[in-house]
C-alpha cells in the first residue's frame, strides 16, 4: 500500500483553496428567498460555460472509437443545431428537447445546444422500453426528440400520437415520417443564436423513479450545475493542496466515459467537466473491461469514474498486467458502496491513482460526500467529508438535528441542489423543507466528519450503479394473472452491490415458473430492472400488523437460498 497520507488536513486545505482572490472564492448568493454559498468565478448559466471553452477551440476533445473531435468541432456543431432548434422546429426559451441516444458525441452536441438556447435538456434512458419512454415524452411535454436509430423505432408510436417531430442520429435506415438526418439539419442551419438565459432557469430534467412507481424529473438550472461543476473542480483541488503527487502532470486532464450520458454521473461530474477542465473525454459505448485498459493505456487516461463493479472488471480482467495505466490519478465513482476489500485493491493496483468513491444524487446534480487517497484507504466504509458549497445534517423522525454518531436521514443543503420535481408539487414540498433536500437514505457522522451511509428510507435498490425501485417492478409483475402477491427486494452482490429479487405468491392452480416470469417482466421493463433471483413463496407474505411486507425478513430467509422447490433462481444479461 503507497497511498501517501496528506501533508495538509482537510478543514485547513478547504479554507486555503476558497479563501479571497482564490479560483474559488465563496460569495453568498440568494435563490428562491434562500441564501447560500456559492463560487464567485463560476459562469451563471451553462451556455457561458461553453463559450469559456471555446478557448481550447483545436485541443481535441472528444475520442469515440476511429473518431476524434475537438472542441471547436464540438461547439460549432452545437451553435449549428442550437439556430435550427429555433429557426427550423420553433424551439423557445423554456421548451423541453428530449434526448434518447446511446454514448455518442453527439449526445454532447444536442446538450450543448439545448441548453444553450435556453431550452430545457429533457435526459431520457437510452434502456428504457417504450412505455417508459412513452411516459417520459408524455410527462416532459416535449416539443422535439433527438435520438439515435434505435430509440426513433421505439418512440415511433409515441411520436405519432403526440405529434413530435424528431432528429435521427447515426440511423443507417430511412428517417421515416416526422423524422429528419441529423446532417442534413446540420447542413441547412445558419449561425449561433443569442440567447436571454438566466441563472435560474430551468436547465435539465434528468428521470429518477419514485417509490410510488411514478418515475419523477428532477429539474435542475442552470445555476445548480454550474456550482455542482465547480464543487467537484474544487474538490480536486483540496486534494491536490493537500496531496501534490496526485495532480496531473504537465498535459491535458483526461476523463474516461463508462458510464451513460443519460445518468447525472455520466453528464455532469465527467462530461460537463471536461468543458471547465479543458480536458479529454474518451467514450465508450459499452462497457467493456478489457477495452478501457486497452483505451487508459493508449490516451493517456488520467482518471476513471463509474461504479464499484467496473473497478472489479478491471481488477480482475486478466489483462490488467499487460497495460501501463501508469497515467491514472484517480479510480473510483459511486452508484454503491465499495466493499473495503475493493478500496485495498485499488489502492495496491493502482498506488499513483489511489481510489475514490462519491455520494451524490440525482437531485444534487451528483455532487455530494468524496472519499479519496488516504482518507479513503482509513475509512473505507465511509462515503466520505462534505466539501465547500455542500451543508450536511443528520436528523431524526421529528426532523431535528441527531449528536455526532447518532444515526437518522441525511439532510442535504447548497445551492447546486435541483429545484424541484416537474409538475410535481406534493413531491417537491415533501422532499425541499426550507432548502434543504431530504435524501431518503439513512447514515451518521463520526467525530471527523466521514459520513457513513447504513441504509435507505426509499425502497430502493441499488445494482451496479442503477436506481431500481421496488414498487415499480412489483407494479409490473401485478399484471400477471398468475401472480396472488409479490415482494420486490434487494440481495447483497460481490460485482453489483446488489441484484434484483422478487419473492411470488401464485394463485391457486397456477403453474407459472420464474422462467416465465422473468419473460413478461422483460417485456414490460428495461433489463437492469429485470429480477435475477425470483423465489416461489408458499403460503404468504411476511406482513407487519398494519400490512407492509417485512421485506427484511424476505432478505435474510433468501440471501443464501440455493435453489430449490421454493427458490428459483434466474438470471438474465
Amino acid at each position: 500500500m503507497t497511498v501517501q497520507p496528506p501533508i495538509q488536513g482537510f478543514a485547513e486545505a478547504a479554507r486555503a483553496v476558497t479563501a479571497a482572490g482564490q479560483r474559488f472564492e465563496l460569495v453568498t448568493v440568494s435563490v428562491r428567498g434562500q441564501s447560500y454559498p456559492a463560487f464567485k468565478a463560476a459562469p451563471p448559466t451553462l451556455g457561458q460555460l461553453f463559450s469559456a471553452a471555446r478557448q481550447h477551440q483545436d485541443q481535441t476533445f472528444v475520442v469515440y472509437e476511429s473518431e476524434r473531435w475537438t472542441f471547436g468541432q464540438v461547439l460549432g456543431q452545437a451553435d449549428a443545431l442550437g439556430a435550427a432548434l429555433i429557426r427550423r422546429y420553433g424551439v423557445r426559451h423554456g421548451d423541453r428537447v428530449a434526448i434518447a441516444m446511446r454514448n455518442y458525441p453527439e449526445w454532447i452536441v444536442a446538450f450543448a445546444a439545448i441548453t444553450s438556447i435556453g431550452a430545457v435538456s429533457v435526459s431520457l434512458n437510452a434502456w428504457g422500453t417504450e412505455p417508459e419512454l412513452d411516459f417520459a415524452l408524455v410527462d416532459s411535454g416535449a416539443r422535439l426528440l433527438i435520438a439515435d436509430g434505435p430509440r426513433i423505432r421505439r418512440t415511433a408510436q409515441t411520436r405519432r400520437r403526440l405529434g413530435i417531430r424528431a432528429v435521427a442520429v447515426r440511423s443507417p435506415a430511412g428517417p421515416g415520417e416526422g423524422v429528419d438526418n441529423w446532417a442534413d439539419v446540420l447542413a441547412t442551419a445558419a449561425g449561433p443564436q443569442p440567447a436571454d438565459v438566466r441563472p435560474d432557469d430551468d436547465a435539465t430534467i434528468l428521470y429518477t423513479s419514485g417509490t410510488t412507481g411514478r418515475p419523477k424529473g428532477a429539474v435542475s438550472t442552470h445555476r445548480s450545475i454550474v456550482q455542482a461543476l465547480f464543487g467537484f473542480a474544487c474538490r480536486t483541488a483540496i486534494d491536490v493542496q493537500r496531496r501534490p503527487e496526485v495532480a496531473v502532470p504537465a498535459g491535458q486532464r483526461v476523463m474516461i466515459l463508462v458510464v451513460p450520458l443519460f445518468h447525472v454521473t455520466g453528464c455532469v461530474p465527467i462530461m460537463l467537466s471536461c468543458f471547465i477542465t479543458g480536458s479529454k473525454l474518451v467514450m465508450m459505448h459499452r462497457w467493456d473491461p478489457e477495452k478501457a485498459l486497452e483505451l487508459i493505456e493508449r490516451e493517456r487516461v488520467t482518471t476513471l469514474l463509474g461504479v464499484p463493479a467496473q473497478s472489479w472488471d478491471m481488477l480482475d480482467s486478466v489483462a490488467v498486467k499487460e497495460h501501463d495505466l501508469s497515467s491514472l490519478r484517480l479510480i473510483g465513482g459511486g452508484g454503491a458502496p465499495a466493499p473495503p476489500v475493493l478500496v485495498r485493491r485499488l489502492a495496491e493496483q493502482f498506488p499513483a491513482a489511489g481510489p475514490a468513491i462519491g455520494y451524490g444524487l440525482t437531485e444534487t446534480n451528483g455532487y455530494g460526500t468524496a472519499n479519496t487517497g488516504a482518507d479513503y484507504v482509513e475509512h473505507p466504509a465511509s462515503a466520505g467529508r462534505p466539501a465547500p458549497i455542500l451543508e450536511l445534517d443528520i436528523r431524526n423522525e421529528q426532523e431535528q438535528s441527531v449528536p455526532t454518531g447518532q444515526s437518522g436521514e441525511i439532510w442535504m443543503r447548497g445551492v447546486h441542489v435541483f429545484r424541484g420535481y416537474w409538475r410535481q408539487p406534493d413531491a417537491t414540498a415533501s422532499s425541499l423543507v426550507n432548502g434543504w433536500f431530504r435524501t431518503g437514505d439513512i447514515g451518521h457522522l463520526d467525530e471527523e466528519g466521514f459520513l457513513y451511509i447504513e441504509d435507505r428510507l426509499k425502497d430502493v435498490i441499488l445494482r451496479g450503479g442503477e436506481n431500481i425501485y421496488c414498487a415499480e417492478v412489483e407494479a409490473v409483475l401485478h399484471e400477471h394473472d398468475g401472480i396472488r402477491d409479490v415482494a420486490v427486494f434487494g440481495l447483497a452482490d460481490a460485482r453489483l452491490g446488489e441484484e434484483v429479487a422478487a419473492a411470488v405468491v401464485l394463485k391457486a392452480g397456477s403453474a407459472v415458473s420464474a422462467e416465465d416470469l422473468a419473460d413478461f417482466t422483460a417485456g414490460r421493463l428495461a433489463p437492469f430492472k429485470v429480477p435475477s433471483r425470483w423465489f416461489i413463496v408458499a403460503g404468504q407474505l411476511p406482513r407487519s400488523a398494519v400490512g407492509k411486507v417485512l421485506k427484511r425478513e424476505l432478505q435474510k430467509r433468501f440471501s443464501s437460498a440455493p435453489d430449490g422447490d421454493q427458490a428459483a433462481r434466474h438470471v438474465r444479461s
